[in-house]
């Protein structure tokens, strides 16, 4: 496991198609009422940290992301950059779709993401390997301690890598809509 910087990682609020129970990918919906809280609440979460000296902040480019940090990461840190890297997994040709149109090969638990076999499977989608890649090349240009707001699939990814799990934890991970996790040597906390 490598050594990387004290991290906090926020999933972005409930949004339009979250609720539908639609596949997001690279698509983007805006953050519902209850999405909005979710965030403005992590906003009073992160106030359990002193954010003020050598903590920077990166966001996905993707607007349901970029609001939630705008609600929540910005009220600690002035200056929120965004970063490609923390795009959520691109599902191909499922953008859009009712999940409950999809066929998934294998295990079809249900959690807080769907089945996490959807992610690999979707036909056309970027797949785990190039996620992995890109999750990883993020967190090794860390400097310090860092804020990241990203998606539920994207999440999973950079938290497998930091806590050093093999990829058949993903699915086993906690996630869910406006959470937020604090990972440090290697250890995570859920807080709520």
């Amino acid at each position: 496991m490598k050594n990387w910087p004290e991290v906090i990682v926020l999933r972005h609020g409930e949004t339009v198609w979250n609720r539908d129970n639609r596949m997001q990918g690279a698509l983007n919906s805006p953050l519902t009422e209850t999405g909005r809280q979710q965030a403005s609440r992590q906003g009073e979460l992160l106030s359990q940290f002193d954010l003020s000296t050598d903590w920077v902040a990166f966001c996905s480019p993707q607007g349901r992301a970029f609001q939630t940090a705008g609600l929540s990461v910005a009220l600690h840190i002035p200056f929120v950059r965004t970063d490609d890297r923390l795009r959520e997994i691109g599902v191909g040709e499922w953008s859009g779709k009712f999940r409950s149109d999809l066929k998934v090969e294998g295990p079809s638990h249900d959690g807080p993401d769907g089945p996490i076999a959807m992610y690999e499977q979707a036909p056309g989608g970027e797949g785990f390997d190039a996620l992995n890649l890109r999750c990883q090349s993020f967190l090794d240009d860390l400097k310090g301690p860092t804020v990241i707001v990203t998606h539920g699939i994207t999440s999973r990814m950079l938290r497998i890598n930091l806590l050093g799990l093999p990829r058949s934890e993903l699915g086993k991970l906690p996630g869910g809509q406006g959470n937020l996790f604090h990972i440090k040597d290697g250890v995570q906390k859920e807080i709520v």
